[in-house]
C-alpha cells in the first residue's frame, strides 16, 4: 500500500504541474494583458510594471520563475490590488470551506439515507418520489436553483437576509451547493444497494436470522460505498473551494469569486494560484478516496 501511495503522490505532483503549465500558457495566449484597459496606460509605466512582474521575459522563463517561487509557497501579489495572494487565498478558502464542508456533509448524509430508502422501497411510492426529485435536482443548473432560492426565501418571503458585507445566513448557499451532489449520491447509492442486495451473502445472512438493520448497515451499505467514495473525493474538493456560480449569486467572497474576479481582471498570479490550489486539492481528495477503498473493503489489493 505504501508503494501505491508513493506512486500516486508522484503522479499527483506531475498532474498539478501539467495543469499549471496548461493554465499558464493558455491565459498568455489570449490577446491583451493585465495592464491593458479601456483607458490607455502610459507606455513607460506599462513597461516598468511588466519588468516588475517579469512579464517582459519569454513565456518559458516566466513559467519557470513562477513555479520556482510557487514551490516555496510564494504565489506573488495581485496585479490589481497589490495584496499577497497566499493571504487572500487562505482568507477566501475559509469562507468556501465553511460553505462547502457543510454542503458536503449534508449531501453525503441525506444522499446515503435517501439512496438506501429508495433501494429498500423499490418501486414503491417513496422510491418514485425520491427518484423524481433527485432527477429534477440533477437536471436543474446550480445558478437556477440559487437564483430561485434567493428570489423566494429572501426577496418574497423574507425568511433570510440577502448576503451583505457583514454576512448573512449560510443556509441557502449550502442548500444550493448540496442539492446536486446529494441527488447524484442518492442515485449512486440506490443502484449500488440494489446490486448488493441481490448477492448470495445477503440472502445467506438473512436466512441465518441476522438482524435486518445489521444486514443493511454492515453488509449491504458497506459494500455499496465503493462507487460513492469514487464520486465523493473529487466532489468534496470542488465543493470545498466553493461553487463560482453560487458564490456569485449570493455575493459571498469565497475562493470561487476570487477566481472569477481574477479572470475578469486578467490577474495572472491570482488565476495561477487559485488553479494550482484547486488542482492540488482535487488530486489529494482523489488519492484519499482511493485509499479509503482499503478501509471499506480490505479485500482490495492495490498491487
Amino acid at each position: 500500500m505504501l508503494k501505491y501511495a508513493v506512486k500516486r503522490i508522484l503522479l499527483a505532483m506531475l498532474t498539478v504541474l501539467i495543469i499549471a503549465a496548461i493554465t499558464f500558457f493558455a491565459m498568455n495566449a489570449i490577446p491583451g494583458g493585465p495592464f491593458d484597459s479601456e483607458k490607455a496606460t502610459d507606455p513607460t509605466t506599462k513597461a516598468t510594471l511588466e519588468r516588475r512582474f517579469n512579464l517582459d521575459k519569454p513565456l518559458p522563463e516566466q513559467f519557470v520563475l513562477y513555479m520556482r517561487n510557487a514551490l516555496r509557497g510564494d504565489f506573488g501579489i495581485s496585479l490589481k490590488n497589490g495584496r499577497d495572494i497566499t493571504t487572500t487565498i487562505m482568507e477566501s478558502f475559509g469562507v468556501s470551506a465553511t460553505l462547502g464542508g457543510s454542503a458536503v456533509g449534508l449531501a453525503i448524509f441525506f444522499g446515503l439515507g435517501f439512496g438506501c430508502l429508495a433501494a429498500l422501497k423499490r418501486n414503491k411510492i417513496a422510491d418514485r418520489l425520491i427518484i423524481f426529485f433527485t432527477t429534477l435536482f440533477v437536471a436543474v443548473p446550480s445558478f437556477i436553483l440559487a437564483t430561485l432560492l434567493l428570489l423566494i426565501f429572501c426577496l418574497k418571503l423574507g425568511w433570510f437576509d440577502v448576503w451583505t458585507a457583514g454576512g448573512a445566513s449560510y443556509a441557502l448557499p449550502i442548500v444550493s451547493l448540496a442539492m446536486y451532489p446529494m441527488s447524484y449520491i442518492t442515485r449512486l447509492t440506490k443502484s449500488s444497494m440494489l446490486e448488493v442486495l441481490g448477492q448470495d451473502y445477503i440472502r445467506t445472512a438473512r436466512a441465518k436470522g441476522v438482524n435486518e438493520a445489521k444486514v443493511i448497515a454492515k453488509h449491504a451499505l458497506r459494500n455499496a460505498l465503493i462507487p460513492v467514495i469514487t464520486y465523493v473525493g473529487p466532489m468534496t474538493a470542488y465543493t470545498l473551494t466553493g461553487s463560482m456560480v453560487v458564490e456569485t449569486v449570493f455575493t459571498i467572497g469565497g475562493l470561487g469569486a476570487k477566481f472569477v474576479t481574477g479572470i475578469n481582471n486578467r490577474d495572472y498570479p491570482m488565476i495561477m494560484a487559485t488553479t494550482i490550489f484547486l488542482a492540488a486539492l482535487m488530486v489529494v481528495m482523489t488519492l484519499l478516496s482511493d485509499l479509503l477503498y482499503k478501509a471499506v473493503d480490505p479485500k482490495i489489493d492495490f498491487s
